[in-house]
């Protein structure tokens, strides 16, 4: 009784109508269980997310590599999973009040856009998978920025055709010079994939769903401690863009800390025009004009003024932008369904064909060594295998995989890459005893290619199943943190197009897959995912489970960790997600997470076995710490129910929470 009374003094008087109409506090809404909506459940009961009350997970804290004690969260029948708080909590009670999937994603991205501005918004792209529950229908959106009309494939490297040296402003690589020039800046693609995926399954009205964010800005919220990190470490870029200095900074020009209560009313009102014009008023008119203004400035910084090559985006490249459906990769592993996201992106072919490589080994008989409150900690030989499995991956990926509408993938397309016989002969080249160091790509019919790799990491990932089970597994970037640092109308711009390879050839000539061309989009590795099981006549059965992760390049590594760990090692949503990252891409190192508590990092990595194991067997092994940002949902049974709950898990090294009606 002490709990019930506790829960209605923390309710909202809109909950507490709710609650009142189903007889919630007295009976359940659809059984005899208690349940808190949208809620972080605490000792004594559970607490409104953003209240600032005790256990409040939306108060800020230091930026931490790994938070200690994350558990997982139970949904009876809808559920969200981001990077932050204040973001779950405003998807959540969209799904509360009868929203759909859709409907969550559009305001949760809105409020992301707003509080975790250094990793996804308005001024970038996202891709979404999407699962309808009712038709059965798996149906991936395409909203990656694209190049302007006038770029050329030395657009990235080169000022002009008759100047060639590095787009400016000049900073130590290349790649970081271009970054903060208005070359890398593509045409956002978020806000135009999210008004066509609502029109497909949104079912509150789209204009409602930008009030929390509008709500949020307009009041101020509290900088939380990786947004705060982020303005500390990006002050001298941000410092060009006199937008930015006035946002992010404070007025001696020192970064804005932790706990600053920040307001945004230009991001306010971008959303408000938005809610009211639809995608055309952030594509056409004043805010289009804006973003070209900004893409072609060619002067920043205040007191000594430094160069800034402009980009070459016009009003014509943002009002011709087009989202677009595409048909998810979707493969069996085991007796699953794994489905995720085509090209442009790399990351469902790579992660299918880490799978399908995988499935010549059991690796359910290479359970992890240590399986506790932090997830766990993998076997050497699981890790050997895994990565061996990922540098035949990214193999593949960097010599093939590109914007399939310029540039055709070999032979038969994806069916080929994924082609079981194929992938087979591709696990036979691992060796149980050595690491390959770097693979070489599988070989096709087709003309010779070059290989290009490099990836940004400023992006974040959203899981959501409302009420009618329907699923959303969304990626959203902004490419690097804090894009490009070039600011508008309260949002920050992408520097996606550094995503694309700089070089249009290699150093033999060979044509590199990945390079630029006028309205191609950027190869990524995002890799929204969405597992079902298998049905007795090999046709895709049951949703089983939804996960994604930020991390650039590495998301692949990340996705397929998670995926092992709920498919062949049976660990709930929060342990596979919270589970030691490892993986490799193209290259003799392997990566093992040294923010792991499981990790014993200590006299140079010496004294853990797990690290010790990976170098005896030729791998070149880095602990250095690994930010991904998994969230993560699967459907799993409740003994105690006699039913199918939510288990959702969100990743200890972000800042992110899972959220549903949770039984107590």
């Amino acid at each position: 009784m002490l709990e019930k009374i506790y829960l209605v003094k923390h309710l909202s008087l809109k909950q507490l109508g709710l609650i009142a109409i189903c007889g919630a506090i007295v009976s359940g809404c659809s059984s005899s269980d208690d349940f808190v909506a949208c809620q972080q459940a605490v000792s004594t009961g559970s607490v409104v997310v953003g209240s600032g009350l005790a256990g409040d997970p939306a108060i800020p804290e230091p930026q931490s590599g790994y938070k200690l004690g994350k558990k997982p969260v139970t949904g009876l029948s809808y559920m969200a999973v981001t990077a932050n708080p204040l973001a779950t909590k405003a998807g959540c009670e969209v799904l509360r009040d009868g929203g759909s999937a859709i409907d969550a994603a559009v305001a949760v991205q809105m409020v992301l856009g707003l509080v975790e501005p250094q990793s996804s918004g308005l001024g970038g792209g996202a891709f979404i998978l999407h699962y309808d529950a009712a038709s059965k229908k798996i149906q991936s959106y395409d909203g990656r920025e694209t190049a302007p009309a006038a770029a050329t494939e030395d657009y990235l490297r080169y000022v002009s055709a008759n100047d060639k040296t590095n787009p400016l402003p000049k900073l130590s690589t290349a790649f970081s010079s271009t970054r903060a020039s208005g070359r890398s800046i593509g045409t956002p693609g978020a806000v135009r994939m999210l008004e066509m995926a609502h029109k497909d399954y949104g079912r509150r009205s789209w204009s409602e769903l930008f009030n929390p964010a509008i709500q949020l800005a307009s009041d101020g919220f509290q900088i939380s401690g990786r947004m705060a990190a982020a303005i500390a470490g990006a002050r001298a870029d941000l410092l060009r863009d006199p937008d930015a200095v006035a946002y992010f900074l404070n007025a001696d020009l020192t970064p804005k800390g932790l706990g600053t209560l920040i307001k945004n009313p230009d991001y306010a009102a971008t959303l408000r025009a938005i809610a009211n014009g639809g995608a055309d008023a952030f594509y056409t008119g004043p805010i289009a004009q804006s973003i070209v203004d900004k893409i072609g400035v060619s002067m920043g910084g205040a007191g000594s003024p430094v160069p800034i090559t402009p980009g070459l985006t016009t009003m014509q490249d943002l009002a011709n932008y087009k989202a677009i459906r595409r048909e998810p990769v979707c493969t069996t592993y085991r007796d699953t369904w794994v489905c995720g996201m085509g090209p442009p992106s790399s990351g469902g072919i790579a992660v299918a064909q880490a799978l399908g490589i995988l499935e010549n080994f059991d690796l359910s008989a290479q359970k992890p060594t240590q399986i506790g409150d932090e997830g766990a900690k993998p076997s050497v030989t699981a890790v050997h295998l895994i990565s061996e499995a990922q540098r035949l991956a990214y193999a593949d990926r960097n010599q093939y995989v590109a914007d399939t509408d310029f540039f055709p993938l070999p032979a038969n397309g994806v069916s080929s890459l994924v082609d079981k016989a194929y992938l087979k002969a591709r696990a036979s080249l691992i060796a149980m005893n050595k690491s390959m160091g770097t693979a070489s790509p599988g070989s096709f019919p087709s003309k010779p290619l070059g290989s290009s790799a490099q990836e940004g990491n400023g992006t974040t990932h959203i899981t959501i199943v409302d009420r009618a089970g329907n699923v959303v597994s969304m990626t959203t970037t902004i490419e690097s943190g804090m894009g490009s640092f070039h600011f508008t109308r309260g949002f920050l711009l992408n520097n996606q197009l550094t995503d694309f390879s700089f070089d249009p050839v290699d150093s033999t000539g060979a044509a590199i897959a990945n390079k630029v061309g006028p309205n191609k989009r950027p190869r990524s590795s995002m890799a929204p995912t969405i597992v079902f099981s298998k049905a007795a006549d090999g046709s895709k059965g049951d949703f089983l489970m939804a996960t994604g992760s930020p991390g650039g390049a590495t998301i692949i590594q990340f996705v397929t960790k998670t995926l092992i760990g709920v498919i062949d090692w049976k660990l709930d949503a929060q342990q596979a997600t919270s589970m030691v990252n490892f993986g490799a891409a193209n290259s003799p190192t392997t990566g093992v997470g040294g923010e792991h508590p499981y990790i014993d990092s200590s006299n140079s990595g010496l004294n853990d076995p797990l690290l010790n194991g990976l170098r005896a067997l030729g791998h070149t092994v880095s602990f250095a710490a690994q930010s991904s940002g998994v969230s993560t949902i699967v459907k799993t049974m409740s003994p105690s129910r006699g039913s199918n709950i939510y288990v959702g898990g969100a990743d200890p090294r972000r800042e992110g929470i899972a959220l549903g009606d949770s039984p107590i």
